[in-house]
């Protein structure tokens, strides 16, 4: 999986409709193998960029869990700290 896309479910506060549009963009990039499409595909990319944030709004909104929701600055503290260790190396 693209290392861009983090996880959006179960967070506090839920995920924006701007961070949903992030992962889709992402995915869309990393599927088609270029960041910016050419001006004859640029409408199939953006449909596809459009579609991909739809679905994954529906996913997140129908998802259930009974864990508690994360915080979103712990869980930037605990992956800045795997971060350090790991190109502390």
């Amino acid at each position: 999986m693209c290392r861009n896309i983090r996880p959006l479910h179960n967070f506090a506060p839920p995920a924006t409709e701007a961070e949903v549009h992030d992962a889709a963009l992402q995915y869309v990039r990393k599927l088609s193998g270029s960041t910016r499409p050419s001006q004859v595909n640029a409408e199939a990319f953006d449909r596809a960029v459009n579609a991909v944030a739809h679905a994954t709004r529906h996913l997140l909104d129908e998802l259930v869990t009974t864990a508690p929701p994360k915080d979103r600055e712990v869980e930037a503290a605990k992956a800045r700290a795997r971060a350090a260790e790991r190109y502390a190396r």
